[in-house]
């Protein structure tokens, strides 16, 4: 367990093989070290293939590693139930996907509001003043009442980051998310993230095949073969 109090994400000897006992077995990821400050802002670059999706999977409590010890903000999961995986994950991560996942018959409004729905169990006025205050943030407040597939790309993306920071988490983690995007939209969307990086010292870490924009993150994670090389 990581016994520093701004370690967020700390990975130590994390394996992760597929198709265990079997003729096919596979591991994807090699003993990862990794430790992630609150307030880092870093890349995850390497290769197709490299092992990046399933690393940004296991921190995320998406998935468990089949070796070695994870912590988030502090908490080692490896002996967690999936209850209480599901509750630090709903707490402690936000998540930007490639695909935005919206709902596409709700409105923006309602998306951002979907995560404290699940946390609560029924809206109410606060819940809406902080979706809001999101789409606000992300430059969305005249398109709030608009069924999120009435809206661009990249105005769908940027109510994908205001529903992932709907629980304030510490933690946002995003697989491409500017990978369906045009250049302008994608660097709209890496823009925000960084603003909320700063201001609230949100720890991001996102994967990207763009050099351009991992060019310009705090610090670089290579993944090659399943490994770290950073």
């Amino acid at each position: 367990m990581a016994d520093d109090a701004d370690v967020v994400i700390q990975l130590r000897g994390v394996r992760k093989g597929f198709n265990l006992g079997t003729p096919i077995e596979t591991e994807v990821l090699h003993g990862i070290d990794l430790t992630l400050h609150r307030g880092a802002f870093c890349a995850v670059v390497g290769p197709s293939g490299s092992g990046k999706s399933t690393l940004l999977n296991i921190v995320g409590l998406l998935d468990r590693p089949s070796a070695g010890t994870l912590s988030v903000c502090g908490e080692e999961t490896t002996a967690l139930d999936e209850a209480a995986l599901t509750r630090l994950r709903g707490h402690s991560i936000g998540f930007v996907f490639q695909y935005h996942h919206l709902l596409t018959a709700f409105s923006a409004l309602e998306n951002v509001m979907i995560p404290m729905l699940g946390a609560a169990g029924f809206p109410n006025a606060q819940m809406r003043q902080r979706a809001e205050s999101l789409l606000e943030s992300v430059g969305l407040t005249a398109w709030k009442d608009n069924l999120a597939g009435k809206l661009s790309g990249g105005q769908q993306q940027r109510v994908a980051i205001a529903r992932a920071l709907a629980m304030n988490p510490p933690v946002l983690l995003a697989d491409e998310p500017t990978g369906n995007l045009d250049t302008k939209s994608a660097e709209s969307v890496f823009a925000l993230l960084r603003t909320f990086n700063r201001e609230h010292g949100t720890t991001v870490l996102f994967v990207t095949h763009n050099p351009d924009l991992a060019a310009q993150c705090d610090k670089t994670i290579q993944v090659v073969d399943g490994k770290v090389i950073e």
